[in-house]
């Protein structure tokens, strides 16, 4: 009877321990009529102990949206260091006499996202494409090396990934969409245009005016409409390597000029196009038209001649790359560096594809595995978390984020990637003015009906990792980012 009493007991101080972690604003968030039929999932662990200080439902895969990015750029940094930079190479085959190089010119991409980003430019409000060094750079090597007319082609080398810029997974909305630009072994510009347009009476059609980088080649099928409302709600939609896109949605009327964004369809082809035009127009005659590899290799006419180097680009190191990947939510570079790691591990031949996104998955996978995380939590389709069928637990993201804090070498700079929250980047909006303002370093991640953020919230001298998702709520984005606000204040005032 002792025992039976004593066990009784036992069960009840566990429940009791159980209930102690759900605090009462998790009990209120969970029961709002905004939840009802909707999933969530929150984890807070003190970092030096590891103890979980609150927690409901943790061990649920829920779609994390761009928190996935935690893992790509954690990942990333681990694999190849903070100090890693890609190489992009200008280089010719054939031979040079009398100013006349009797061969092609070829751009090798190592898969650098930054070539040309407005991120590292000195006027980050502009994405044109006058603001970059790496084409003056080219032009000098080869006015350097006395070539003043290409008998060939400019063409692009960009086998190191695959032609499978956008996963399989991604939604027919995301195509064509300027946070949707494939991942290519060359990448120029951030993957984007702006299109330039002009609006009227309500009821009209509004006017293409122009693009910047020009793309004379994309056909624009225009179904906007003007109407009289303050914000546009108009999307690009498109298909990877096609010229065709389609406008829809609305813009508000009488607009001298409205800006849309979209990705460029076929970034390596189009680099190829672009250093062609700019040679010609310092005076280097190019007599073949632009081509890429993916062309030249459906059509059975690669180049097989040795070639030699004419200047090699760098880009910023990894640490800079993976602070606008984190502050600035971007999926082009958190999608390049999840290939980058499958190049780093599956590596081949230079004339063969390297690496792949389902590669990179598997360099993600084996990585953690080999630190003791349950990787059976983890199903990734992209870097960037913008597939809906990507799954992670709130437990899996805390143990990331404990690790990178706690025993990774490359800590300062995962943590500095972070952005503080009512400061900058994604997170600007959310707990400014608070207490937690500047003392929570945050990744957000948000696609339809998905709410999530994981990351670092500091209280007097102890520092939690913190991750936390909701999903499928009946709601506005803004509404449950207010709810969630006000959860995190209440666990941490």
């Amino acid at each position: 009877m002792r025992n039976k009493s004593l066990m009784v007991l036992v069960m009840l101080c566990l429940l009791q321990a159980g209930k102690s972690q759900t605090h009462r604003a998790i009990e209120q968030f969970i029961q709002h009529k905004k939840m009802e039929g909707a999933s969530f999932s929150i984890l807070v662990k003190e970092i030096d102990s590891g103890k979980a200080l609150y927690s409901y439902d943790a061990d649920r895969r829920l779609t994390p949206a761009s928190v996935l990015k935690l893992v790509t750029t954690a990942t990333a940094l681990e694999v190849l260091g903070a100090e890693y930079r890609f190489e992009t190479a200008l280089e010719y085959d054939g031979v040079v006499a009398d100013s006349i190089l009797q061969g092609n010119i070829y751009i090798r991409g190592s898969g650098d996202p930054t070539l040309g980003s407005s991120h590292f430019a000195s006027d980050r409000s502009s994405y044109t494409p006058a603001r970059n060094t790496f084409i003056p750079q080219w032009i000098a090597a080869l006015e350097k090396k006395g070539i003043r007319r290409i008998r060939g082609s400019v063409i692009a080398d960009e086998r190191i990934f695959d032609n499978e810029g956008v996963s399989m997974k991604w939604m027919r909305e995301d195509l064509g969409a300027y946070y949707g630009a494939g991942s290519y072994g060359i990448s120029v510009f951030d993957n984007l245009y702006n299109l330039y347009l002009s609006t009227g009476a309500p009821g009209s059609r509004p006017v293409i005016l122009s693009s910047i980088p020009s793309l004379p080649s994309l056909r624009f099928h225009n179904y906007l409409v003007s109407a009289l409302i303050a914000d546009d709600s108009s999307y690009i939609a498109g298909a990877p390597f096609s010229n065709d896109r389609y406008l829809y949605g609305v813009l508000p009327a009488n607009g001298r000029r409205i800006t849309l964004r979209g990705d460029i369809p076929d970034p390596p082809l189009f680099l190829a196009q672009y250093l062609r035009d700019r040679l010609q127009d310092a005076g280097i005659t190019v007599e073949g038209e632009a081509d890429c590899f993916r062309l030249l290799l459906e059509e059975n006419r690669l180049p097989r001649g040795e070639r030699k180097t004419l200047a090699v680009t760098r880009s910023p190191t990894l640490r800079e790359i993976v602070r606008i990947t984190n502050e600035r939510s971007h999926n082009l570079y958190a999608d390049a560096l999840l290939k980058t790691l499958g190049a780093a591990k599956y590596g081949s031949r230079s004339d063969e594809t390297v690496s792949t996104a389902e590669k990179g998955i598997r360099v993600v996978l084996s990585h953690w595995q080999g630190k003791g995380l349950d990787i059976s939590s983890l199903w990734m389709f992209d870097g960037n978390g913008l597939s809906v069928s990507n799954k992670v637990t709130a437990s899996f993201i805390c143990e990331l984020l404990v690790y990178m804090a706690t025993r990774s070498s490359q800590s300062d700079a995962f943590i500095a990637s972070l952005p503080k929250a009512g400061m900058e980047g994604t997170v600007a909006g959310i707990l400014k003015g608070t207490d937690l303002q500047g003392k929570a370093l945050l990744k957000s991640g948000g696609v339809s009906r998905v709410r999530a953020y994981g990351g670092y919230i500091t209280k007097g001298n102890k520092r939690y990792a913190v991750a936390l998702f909701a999903n499928n709520y009946s709601c506005s984005m803004q509404e449950i980012t207010k709810e969630i606000e006000a959860l995190l204040l209440a666990l941490f005032k």
